[in-house]
């Protein structure tokens, strides 16, 4: 998984506000989900969320990651291991599934749920405020750049939780701004994602021919899993060592301006 906040001001045109340092919030409830034996068919965000609203939000203490860092990126590993020695301390088996635990099992997987992503407490909803602060900021970054926006896009599999629509929802009003999520069902699609982007792509000229027909089958593709959309905001800059690794490539963004100004 991976969390990116981005400026889009034009099909091909990015500014990277923030990026997942190491571990998305995705990831973070997928795992979450996991460990406490739930079940994954409709990914880890609305099976903790469900339970959630059983538990007891202030009956684990999980610390906000990045607290100190006043940038838009993500790391959700920390809050990763904290969820795993709260549930190996209560002695969770994973193994054993929820339909399947004992009440007091069942009582002590929820409050884990909800000290994780919490629908009661508001000082211990620590999975999404770290999400949320880090989307006000790039709010607050992105007006200074293109005062005109008007909409916040959330995709991916955690917009399908409506307690992250919810706060982020919050977050937009303060702005003016409207929120802007994918139905549920397709949340969790990335193929319809990419496919999407290849169509606008295509619409306006961006593609490569097909290769010939007679083009050798052993025909090798660069492939680039970290390909960044665009250039990084100045301000949110991270000296995170895992980011200056992945910058191995020039940015969508770069290749595409180039493109145009051959033209």
């Amino acid at each position: 998984g991976h969390n990116l906040l981005v400026l889009a001001h034009d099909l091909g045109h990015y500014t990277q506000l923030g990026t997942t340092i190491d571990d998305a919030i995705g990831e973070a409830f997928d795992k979450t989900a996991k460990w406490l034996g739930l079940d994954m068919r409709k990914s880890g965000g609305p099976a903790v969320e469900q339970l959630a609203q059983e538990g007891d939000a202030e009956s684990v203490r999980f610390s906000i990651p990045m607290k100190q860092h006043k940038d838009c990126n993500f790391s959700y590993a920390g809050l990763k291991t904290q969820v795993k020695l709260a549930i190996a301390s209560r002695n969770i088996d994973a193994k054993v599934p929820l339909s399947c635990a004992s009440s007091l099992d069942r009582s002590s997987r929820a409050d884990i749920a909800a000290s994780f992503q919490t629908l009661k407490s508001v000082p211990q909803r620590v999975a999404v405020l770290h999400l949320e602060e880090r989307c006000e900021r790039a709010v607050e970054w992105a007006l200074k750049i293109e005062p005109s926006i008007k909409h916040l896009v959330v995709s991916g599999g955690v917009a399908s939780n409506q307690y992250v629509r919810a706060r982020l929802d919050q977050v937009v009003q303060k702005y003016s701004l409207q929120l802007v999520c994918p139905p549920p069902n397709l949340c969790t699609d990335n193929g319809v994602m990419i496919a999407w982007t290849g169509i606008e792509n295509f619409r306006v000229g961006r593609y490569d021919p097909p290769p010939p027909a007679n083009d050798p089958d052993d025909f090798m593709y660069d492939l680039r899993p970290r390909w960044p959309l665009g250039e990084e905001y100045a301000e949110g800059r991270s000296e995170a060592r895992s980011l200056r690794r992945a910058r191995v490539h020039p940015s969508l963004t770069s290749l595409v301006q180039a493109s145009l100004q051959q033209q």
